[in-house]
């Protein structure tokens, strides 16, 4: 890789392993609720629809220095929008030379994603794939009718059917190595277990299951003031179902996290844990932003002011959003701070704690909903956990176990 030198760059106080690079900035749906096009960011309409080539020979350049600089154990890339596949084969295949090109030399693997919609996927993209080793996320959510109801063309015909023709595809034994997982927002109106149970329908080797985005002044759909807690309900019921499978159907991202963190380890969503989102976010005019679903908050909620040609990632690392984001623990208001499942929770994600009148120095807004699923979840490992201990006593010694202080000998799951 070729080096320039640093200039007198200050050392960043965070450094990335994730890298959004937005090569499109329009998108062939129109669904009501998209962070980028329908809340409260319009900077997308003053974006070029594509990357400029210059831009993006210089956004890889930047990403291989700064991985480089860091060596973390593996870096991510993430090809986004809007829609990425609108940019095109040719697009799509000019940055992905220009990656591998700048990572030459480096021995830090390179995991290069394609998160899409899926209505464009056809073999002329995931031959370009094949060549390029560019795994492929595709969003859906949920049933036909679930997903049609919140994902449409802009003709206000639903896209369902053109996303699992591309899954179709994708599942083929010719293309299955490329198949990186599924993305669902969920909906509280829709079944949790049916919407567990259409995805699975479609084989993912991954999926993830994200809570819509809302703040404080804008609630998520459905979220009352008082003390329910209906996100909670709907996700123990889609973990009741997925932990309660007697094998393991497919890894859920979220569910995943949560129980290696009960279990002492460590996290791999940024929904869990106090250590915070390492995404930097590259617009198509080369702007470097934070993470982009910072847009639900206000416009311009995710603005750094650095620009790819200007600036370093070390340097744009300074920026107190990032830094912010990074702090861990210390950085959440004293209500998280004093909470007994802060170490799991690590406050939620940063965009869900945002109020016009103090910033993000508060609880997330789904701060029940969250404890609640985290207690639930907590209850049913440690309930396996004692009755693989009963089972194991019992066949030792052919005598019942005495409960453990504090480890209920029935779990009663959140109803």
């Amino acid at each position: 890789m070729q080096s320039e030198p640093a200039s007198g760059v200050p050392r960043a106080s965070s450094a990335f392993s994730q890298f959004v690079v937005k090569l499109h900035s329009r998108c062939n749906f129109a669904c009501p609720n998209c962070y980028v096009y329908a809340l409260r960011d319009s900077s997308w309409s003053a974006q070029p629809r594509m990357m400029p080539h210059a831009v993006m020979d210089r956004t890889a350049w930047r990403i291989a220095e700064h991985v480089e600089r860091h060596r973390p154990p593996e870096a991510r890339v993430m090809l986004h929008g809007g829609e990425p596949l609108l940019a095109g084969p040719h697009g799509i295949g000019r940055f992905a030379e220009a990656l591998h090109a700048a990572w030459r030399g480096l021995d830090i693997p390179l995991d290069l994603v394609v998160q899409t919609n899926g209505a464009l996927l056809n073999r002329r993209f995931l031959d370009l794939f094949a060549r390029w080793d560019i795994r492929v996320g595709v969003s859906l959510d949920g049933t036909r009718e679930a997903h049609d109801r919140r994902r449409r063309h802009h003709s206000g015909r639903g896209t369902h059917a053109d996303v699992v023709q591309a899954l179709e595809l994708l599942r083929s034994s010719e293309y299955r190595s490329l198949y990186g997982g599924l993305l669902c927002t969920v909906d509280l109106t829709d079944d949790p277990v049916d919407t567990y149970e259409a995805l699975l329908a479609h084989e993912p080797p991954a999926l993830d299951l994200l809570m819509p985005l809302g703040t404080w002044q804008f609630p998520p759909p459905g979220l009352p003031a008082g003390r329910e807690v209906p996100y909670a309900r709907w996700f123990a019921a889609a973990f009741d179902r997925w932990y309660d499978a007697p094998v393991r159907e497919v890894p859920v991202r979220l569910f995943d996290s949560l129980v290696d963190l009960h279990l002492g380890g460590a996290s791999t969503s940024e929904v869990w844990g106090a250590l915070g989102s390492d995404v930097v976010v590259v617009q198509p005019d080369g702007s470097i932003e934070q993470n982009d679903i910072l847009k639900a908050v206000h416009e311009g909620a995710a603005h750094t002011g650095y620009h790819i040609d200007a600036h370093g990632f070390d340097e744009a690392g300074t920026h107190p959003g990032f830094t912010a984001e990074r702090v861990g623990v210390a950085g959440l208001c004293g209500q998280c701070r004093d909470c007994a499942v802060v170490d799991v929770c690590g406050g939620g994600l940063r965009v869900n704690r945002y109020r016009p009148e103090n910033g993000f120095d508060n609880p997330s807004c789904y701060c029940a909903d969250l404890r609640a699923l985290i207690e639930h979840v907590r209850d049913r490992v440690t309930g396996s956990l004692l009755a693989l201990a009963k089972d194991c006593h019992k066949a030792v010694t052919g005598e019942a176990i005495i409960p453990i202080m504090g480890m209920p000998a029935d779990v009663e799951p959140l109803h």
